[in-house]
């Protein structure tokens, strides 16, 4: 029989992956981790490919017992992690050996942690991705007594005696401010707000409690649209910073729906949009313009440095003589 995962504790914990590419034109939301960085960074450290499926645990504690030798990594906002109560580093391989206890809890200044196990885990597909999706009632939540079937296990590699842990691969760290500064390039609808499309750059957002992974809803001095006519319903992409009638901004995250019909005043980053898979109900974050090229060389610099990660971890491996399942 192959060896498990056990949940013990679940909270709000989902399996995910880097979400469906290329399904919009059939009207599927892409879905998938919201926080890709730090979810690519933990399969990376785990040896797996960058799209292999990894649990995705969401504000609340988290326990976890393998029925045989793992190797895991949890990253995203910062947490308590211990193995058997000993305190354990998020951003670097971790050995759990069988029968013991893997705890993530008091999550805090981010709202997501990932967890990868080496080799990942068996998880159901659907068009390409075993992202959730809330619509067609597919992925549900993991709860308590849920068994994951481990795909491969791994020795125990930690050292014997001191317990000093063995990697030090300096991951790419998602930083975690107290005000968060997220990147936009400007939207299609730009010149439709006049002089009131600078409030998006002029003063602070609080984020709504109604937001979730469809969406954000941001509090403050909203921009107002200057021109008048519908706004025909038109392909809208990830991260699209919508501007309904009323006193709320509407951010797109990775849930929302492919069309939508509201004016588009600017659109955030793919850096962006990771470190807003972070921000909590409450948080208070700040826009700041980019240009195309701009936007481009971050994602690269952030991407190259996630390569470069990856080719210390293989070095790593091979020196322990860990057998890992490739990454793509």
């Amino acid at each position: 029989m192959a060896d498990t995962l056990t949940i013990r504790s679940a909270g709000i914990v989902t399996v995910q992956d880097l979400g469906r590419v290329g399904r919009s034109r059939y009207g599927l939301p892409a879905g998938g981790a919201v926080d890709q960085h730090s979810a690519r960074v933990a399969n990376v450290l785990c040896g797996n490919d960058d799209r292999a499926p990894l649990l995705e645990i969401t504000a609340l504690d988290f326990a976890c017992v393998p029925s045989g030798d793992i190797l895991v990594a949890v990253t995203g906002a910062p947490a308590d992690v211990t193995v058997e109560g000993v305190v354990r580093p998020q951003w670097e391989p971790v050995s759990v050996r069988a029968g013991e206890t893997l705890r993530v809890s008091g999550i805090r200044q981010g709202l997501r942690v990932y967890l990868a196990v080496l080799g990942s885990f068996e998880a159901d597909y659907l068009q390409g991705s075993c992202a959730p999706d809330t619509i067609l009632g597919f992925g549900p939540a993991l709860r308590g007594g849920d068994e994951l079937v481990l795909r491969m296990t791994c020795p125990p590699i930690d050292h014997p005696f001191s317990r000093i842990p063995l990697f030090r691969l300096n991951a790419p760290v998602l930083p975690f401010p107290t005000t968060w500064t997220i990147d936009v390039t400007d939207g299609p609808d730009r010149a439709e707000f006049g002089d009131t499309g600078s409030r998006l750059f002029d003063a602070p957002f609080t984020v709504s409690p109604r937001s979730n992974h469809i969406g954000l809803r941001l509090q403050g001095d909203v921009p107002r649209r200057v021109t008048t006519g519908e706004v025909l319903s038109r392909g809208v992409p990830i991260g699209a910073v919508e501007v309904p009638a009323g006193d709320e901004l509407l951010v797109l995250h990775r849930g929302r729906g492919v069309t939508a019909g509201y004016p588009v005043l600017a659109v955030v980053t793919a850096t962006g949009l990771s470190a807003l898979g972070q921000v909590r109900p409450g948080h208070t974050i700040r826009f700041r313009h980019r240009t195309l090229d701009q936007a481009v060389t971050a994602h690269r610099t952030q991407r190259h440095a996630v390569d470069a990660l990856r080719t210390r971890v293989r070095t790593a491996f091979d020196a322990l003589r860990i057998r890992a399942p490739g990454a793509g």
